[in-house]
């Protein structure tokens, strides 16, 4: 979890059921609230945040990204042109 001094806020509107279901979440792990909800959105976000960083892929696919990767760049004329032109 990330460790720093508490000096933001985050407010937000819900349910009646929906306040309900995390207090009883949040009671049935011995934690706060607050503690609930920030130790869950940080797990989400960092598993959110890591399936845009990471992916694993088999040997074929793995040989087959590299080779796209040291591939020099596919020519692109108009591209090229656009990029010579004035806004």
């Amino acid at each position: 979890m990330l460790t720093s001094s508490k000096t933001q806020r985050v407010d937000l509107r819900i349910s009646p059921a929906a306040k309900e279901m995390i207090q009883a979440a949040a009671q049935a792990q011995d934690k706060t609230v607050s503690e609930f909800l920030l130790d869950s959105g940080l797990t989400s976000a960092a598993e959110t945040l890591t399936d845009r960083r990471l992916f694993i892929l088999d040997d074929a696919k793995w040989r087959a990204f590299q080779a796209a990767l040291d591939a020099p760049p596919r020519a692109r004329p108009r591209l090229a042109r656009l990029m010579k032109t004035g806004s």
